[in-house]
């Protein structure tokens, strides 16, 4: 069982999605994200959330992530981020922020 100190060697951040494009190689329809998250630089994702968004719906809009982890390979493409949203009977709704906050701003 998970303790505090493994969700504490995690990280929840904001970043704002620079570039998008479908990741035509990975087994299930994905987009591959290029995320700012402010001082960790520029990283990437590989996100199963094309039941309610495209390329172009998530270039410019800010998302959270789990980052801190190995980096993994999804269909050829490195992912260095889990981004995070709830799952729904119509696809997974991307979490948010309710107001603009800077790249890599830590969630608690």
């Amino acid at each position: 069982m998970p303790t505090i100190d493994d969700f504490e060697a995690l990280a929840v951040r904001t970043g704002t999605v620079l570039r998008a494009e479908p990741n035509t190689e990975s087994r299930h329809p994905a987009l591959k994200l290029w995320i700012d998250f402010g001082e960790l630089g520029e990283l990437q994702s590989s996100a199963r959330i094309t039941d309610r968004y495209e390329a172009s719906d998530v270039v410019g809009r800010q998302v959270v992530a789990v980052t801190g982890m190995a980096p993994i390979r999804v269909g050829g493409f490195r992912s260095d981020v889990l981004v995070l949203g709830a799952l729904t009977d119509d696809g997974v709704v991307l979490l948010a922020t309710d107001a603009p906050v800077p790249p890599g701003s830590v969630v608690a």
